[in-house]
């Protein structure tokens, strides 16, 4: 009977544990909006295939616009106030999805799911 107890206890434990360490936010949600120059938000999700796939794109382009265009990169699991008036302002209901806004601060592209490496630099060298 103990064998069972503790058999379902691992059951449950082992995909809470493995849910709460891949949802823990790394810390590089920004939490300030930057006006006057043209801003990226990305939202996106650590267990989201689509989102690693354009988290790796972004690493590879974007250093090249770092001093043009301001980042943001807003986790949608974590839950803070910055985080839900971002998801709320922007309507976003899918991830990853990308907000691209001119310097002064209106939508210009909006981009849902992942596209590939060249599509990406294009958007950006619009931006700039």
């Amino acid at each position: 009977m103990k064998k069972n107890i503790i058999t379902i206890a691992f059951i449950f434990a082992i995909p809470l544990i493995t849910y709460f360490m891949l949802t823990m936010s790394n810390g590089s949600t920004a939490k300030t909006v930057v006006t006057g120059k043209p801003q990226v938000i990305k939202f996106t999700s650590q267990m989201c295939m689509d989102c690693q796939t354009m988290n790796k794109i972004m690493k590879e382009i974007f250093p090249k616009y770092e001093d043009k265009i301001v980042l943001t990169e807003i986790h949608v699991q974590d839950k803070s106030s910055f985080n839900d008036e971002q998801i709320k302002k922007y309507n976003v209901t899918l991830v990853p999805t990308i907000i691209l806004l001119n310097s002064d601060g209106k939508q210009v592209k909006r981009i849902e799911g992942a596209i590939p490496k060249d599509e990406m630099e294009n958007c950006l060298k619009g931006l700039e």
